[in-house]
């Protein structure tokens, strides 16, 4: 076995086995605190597991079109845009939250009957990784950028706005650092599936295992406690709430 075909599925698998621990972090804490944004960026994250887990078994074991489906819903439509629906409980007035999982939910089954009743041929695809290429049916592939869209601009806009609130304020600064990394981390697949496109071997891999990386480690460095004292304000402190 070549080292780009082991490190097809060496890498995804890391992606999703972090991102199965990143998931659990979220979770656990949402079941501490019942907060919605916290539950919806968990199932975010269940879903940027199981694509990784689909692209290790297609470059470790093989073609299975389920395995593709899977991978290609979970992993290429609704990622983004169930993480980016957490924000938007954190940030937004909780009315519009509510309306826009609502048009999520029903724009989530819809892509789901879609990519599950769609024709695929495996030979479309190029090398070892995954791509979109191997859906046949017309008008699938372009759910896609919809999601993402969505998912990027709430979630990378989010992460950015936050941070920018924090160092405004001259409070809780490691909630700057921390969101930083979260808005690099969102992207960091994107631009990695770019660079596939490109004809760069295993680039989308590597951008998911970094952008998991940096969103584990930018969650928890701005949800990390600190020293009794240490926010200047009540306002401040009430601002955050991850």
């Amino acid at each position: 076995m070549s080292s780009i075909v082991l490190l097809s599925g060496l890498l995804p698998l890391t992606s999703a086995l972090l991102t199965t621990v990143f998931s659990a972090v979220v979770l656990h804490r949402w079941r501490q605190r019942r907060r919605p944004h916290l539950l919806l960026w968990g199932i975010g994250l269940i879903f940027y597991a199981v694509g990784g887990f689909m692209e290790a078994y297609y470059g470790l074991v093989g073609w299975h079109p389920w395995v593709f489906r899977l991978w290609y819903l979970c992993g290429a439509v609704l990622v983004a845009a169930w993480l980016g629906q957490g924000t938007a409980f954190l940030l937004m007035r909780r009315s519009w939250a509510q309306i826009l999982l609502g048009i999520l939910v029903l724009g989530s089954l819809y892509a789901a009957y879609r990519v599950f009743t769609a024709e695929l041929d495996p030979a479309r695809m190029i090398g070892n990784e995954l791509s979109g290429h191997a859906i046949v049916t017309p008008g699938v592939r372009a759910l896609t950028p919809f999601f993402n869209l969505y998912g990027v601009v709430l979630l990378v806009g989010g992460a950015i706005y936050s941070a920018w609130l924090f160092w405004r304020k001259r409070v809780l600064l490691h909630r700057v650092v921390g969101n930083i990394l979260i808005a690099v981390g969102a992207m960091a697949p994107a631009f990695g599936g770019a660079f596939q496109r490109a004809g760069i071997p295993l680039a989308l891999y590597i951008g998911e295992l970094v952008g998991a990386v940096l969103m584990f480690l930018g969650f928890l460095y701005a949800t990390r406690l600190l020293p009794q004292g240490s926010v200047s304000s009540p306002q401040a402190a009430a601002g955050g709430r991850a």
